[in-house]
């Protein structure tokens, strides 16, 4: 299954070369979670404090499935 992953601030770090802007095209296999696309893309996961699936926030630990947008943001930090 193909999946558009987006990587926000400090975590585009992670993006590879072949990215477009901040997101990047990434296959999975079925039953994958949010998680294990980190892993993917080797995001550790300490480093990511919110995630999204097709627009709705959601746990690491949630399913993806084929054509999911799943969008991923680091600790926003500010005074």
């Amino acid at each position: 299954m193909e999946l558009e992953v987006y990587l926000y601030a400090s975590l585009a770090k992670y993006l590879p070369d072949n990215a477009s802007g901040k997101a990047v095209k990434v296959s999975a296999q079925p039953g994958s979670t949010a998680k294990q696309i980190l892993g993917k893309l080797g995001v550790p996961e300490k480093e990511v404090k919110i995630a999204f699936i097709n627009g709705i926030r959601k746990e690491l630990d949630a399913p993806v499935s084929d054509g999911d947008r799943v969008g991923f943001f680091p600790p926003v930090g500010g005074g």
